[in-house]
């Protein structure tokens, strides 16, 4: 009687045994699920940070080194550009050609602080501009014939005796297209290839946005 209560008691002793076993290998995988559900959380996170920095790195080099984004900031340009259109230019152009519209900052007789103009340009280094009296512009000898401009072409008062003007090396002669009033090479001068941030590539218009 004695050696079966004893047999039974080890028996419970062995079951319980399997059975904390059993419990302890069940708590192992769930804490081993957990680490890998943790694992792959975290994976999944320094996975989106690394995306979002290299998003975030390619449109700094699109729009700060390569493309350039910027409102217009008065009519010189109308009716081609109005004031509030929002310009896309680009930014690695190092030469321009005559018609081109550029972008570029500069100084002006009234302010030495830097402002912000869109022109066209209308003569390259080695040009000789002129304004004739009846409101042409004439480059090289030869008065030009600019269909796309609807303004006479007027020396400025205070800057006749400039012309003719020839420009020099990295120099560009830039035009408003609103002849009568814009701020251009007629008013400060030749505008120097480092002051060009771009030269435009399209225009979204103000009432489109």
């Amino acid at each position: 009687m004695k050696q079966k209560n004893k047999n039974e008691t080890q028996s419970k002793s062995t079951e319980e045994l399997e059975r904390e076993e059993q419990q302890s290998s069940e708590e192992s995988k769930k804490k081993i699920k957990k680490l890998k559900r943790y694992e792959k959380t975290v994976k999944q996170y320094q996975s989106f940070v690394l995306r979002l920095v290299l998003f975030l790195l390619v449109l700094w080099i699109l729009f700060f080194q390569i493309i350039g984004l910027t409102r217009m900031p008065n009519g010189d340009m109308y009716p081609r550009i109005d004031s509030g259109d929002m310009i896309l230019f680009y930014r690695l152009d190092k030469t321009f050609k005559a018609q081109n519209i550029v972008v570029f900052e500069k100084t002006t007789p009234d302010s030495e602080k830097k402002q912000l103009f869109v022109s066209r340009v209308v003569a390259v280094p080695g040009d000789t501009v002129e304004i004739s009296e009846s409101g042409h512009l004439v480059v090289n000898g030869n008065t030009m014939a600019e269909n796309n401009i609807f303004y006479s072409t007027y020396m400025y008062e205070g800057h006749t005796d400039v012309y003719p003007l020839t420009l020099g090396e990295g120099e560009y002669f830039v035009l408003a297209d609103h002849r009568s009033d814009g701020a251009d090479s007629r008013y400060f001068g030749p505008v120097n290839q480092s002051e060009i941030i771009g030269s435009v590539i399209t225009i979204v218009r103000r009432n489109n946005l």
